[in-house]
């Protein structure tokens, strides 16, 4: 379980995230890039601009998306 104060570091860093760009894996191996539009307290992540990077020689490009929170196991600064 996440505590308190962990959370509230992870909402300030993705606060200062916000409209950066950023790379995020999820538990199925799938990556995904593109700039962090928004977020909420479950770590859903809404994403513009995104793409595909999981395969890197098949970029698929997929413009505005939301990932569930609880399938994100990396976020990571592009």
């Amino acid at each position: 379980m996440v505590s308190a104060a962990e959370s509230s570091m992870v909402m300030r860093i993705l606060e200062e995230t916000l409209g950066k760009p950023v790379l995020i894996r999820l538990k199925n191996g799938r990556s995904f890039r593109g700039i962090l539009h928004g977020f909420d307290q479950h770590v859903n992540l809404v994403l513009k601009d995104a793409e595909d990077v999981t395969e890197p020689n098949d970029v698929k490009k997929l413009g505005m998306i939301v990932l569930r929170g609880d399938n994100v196991v990396i976020i990571s600064p592009s």
